[in-house]
């Protein structure tokens, strides 16, 4: 018997370079057949942010766009309008599409700082007051911005520091017990690299840190393992990327979805 097509009324897509790593489409497209939605979300792997424009074009359907490495910062000369917490972020990691006088208008939002916060909460300690945090890149402003939020200090850390940040180098004793979060921004770790991981001192981490990766590809980083040795808490990007994703799809459609860990 020949196949019934499925009708695609709506369509939503990731921006980014490389996207082997991401889980998006699977969770997308699998909510859309759970609950029966006639929409399909893709991949748009582009080696330059300047295909974005033709993408939005050739995709009539669109009506949002999740942003990841390395198009953050970079997709925001495109956009029509940047939410105030987007802008205030300096990064996007996502874009709904409306249509104005028969054209297409984005507006691009940051729902990373969120799904980080509501991930975090849940494991705080008093004494949780400051952080580090790894990488400089379009990941690491939305994680200070939502440290800032939560009147949590912190100092960015890289390989290669500009002024008024550390060198993993600079990690002694007294920094790691002063700094008791340690956030892993980098995609350092990412599969298919799992054998990869910031070149701290973990011989230096202790049962009061709480070491969060965004990663959640694979589910535990090299960087989570060498701190769990330690007996230091730990969670990987996994609730984060859920919950930036369900606050996505509210933006695009004003729908709220939840979801059970």
């Amino acid at each position: 018997m020949p196949t019934t097509k499925k009708i695609i009324t709506k369509e939503y897509g990731i921006i980014g370079h490389p996207l082997g790593h991401s889980y998006s489409p699977t969770f997308f497209n699998e909510k859309f057949a759970e609950k029966g939605i006639k929409s399909q979300y893709l991949a748009f792997d582009i080696d330059s942010i300047e295909k974005f424009p033709a993408i939005v074009k050739e995709h009539p359907l669109i009506r949002g766009f999740n942003v990841t490495i390395p198009y953050k910062q970079a997709i925001m000369p495109y956009l029509d309008e940047i939410d105030p917490n987007a802008k205030a972020i300096g990064a996007v990691n996502v874009v709904k599409v409306e249509q104005r006088d028969g054209k297409p208008y984005l507006i691009g939002y940051n729902t990373d700082w969120y799904g980080f916060t509501r991930s975090l909460t849940p494991h705080l300690k008093p004494w949780h007051n400051q952080a580090l945090v790894l990488g400089t890149g379009g990941a690491s402003k939305a994680i200070t911005y939502a440290l800032q939020q939560l009147g949590i200090s912190y100092k960015l850390a890289s390989r290669t520091p500009k002024d008024d940040q550390f060198s993993y180098q600079d990690f002694t004793q007294e920094t790691m017990d002063d700094y008791t979060i340690i956030i892993n921004t980098t995609p350092v770790g990412t599969f298919p690299h799992t054998r990869e991981c910031p070149n701290i001192p973990y011989e230096l981490v202790n049962e009061k840190h709480l070491v969060y990766d965004l990663i959640y590809n694979p589910v535990r980083t090299l960087f989570l393992q060498q701190a769990e040795m330690k007996r230091a808490t730990t969670c990987n990007g996994w609730p984060m990327f859920v919950y930036q994703a369900l606050r996505s799809y509210q933006i695009w459609e004003g729908v709220k979805w939840t979801h059970e860990f």
